[in-house]
């Protein structure tokens, strides 16, 4: 599907705003790829990180939307870590939760987990209190 890029996306209310709540210029990001090469959860995302930064650059409110990366960010840090840019990826996916949640958008129905609770590894539970509680 085209997409067309012009300069009122690229610099539009949603990226400022995206940037405002996770304290990073989405802008520095060269996609270099290091962010998925050590995510852990890269397996079960429909996306990679750095596609997501790529979406946010571009405008691409309708992928960000749609996508379950955000959602299943484990907020670990090993992004963070292994950025040479020093980019808090971390902090713009919760960014970007924050954004899905205002507009009313659940992407998780916590009822499908709690089977396997028992067998989650340690970071996920810490991950998912995380983002479940104000």
């Amino acid at each position: 599907m085209p997409f067309e890029i012009s300069k009122e996306l690229v610099r539009s209310d949603f990226i400022k705003k995206i940037e405002e709540l996770s304290g990073e210029e989405i802008s520095a990001c060269y996609h270099c790829g290091k962010c998925a090469a050590g995510c852990p959860s890269v397996d079960t995302m429909d996306l990679l990180p750095n596609q997501i930064i790529r979406a946010i650059q571009l405008g691409d409110i309708e992928v960000l939307k749609t996508s379950n990366t955000p959602w299943i960010c484990a907020s670990c840090y090993m992004c963070y870590v292994r950025c040479p840019r020093g980019i808090d990826l971390c902090s713009i996916m919760e960014a970007v939760r924050q954004m899905t949640l205002r507009e009313n958008l659940d992407h998780i129905d916590i009822r499908v987990y709690t089977d396997e609770l028992a067998t989650l590894p340690p970071i996920a539970v810490v991950s998912a209190q995380r983002k479940l509680s104000s």
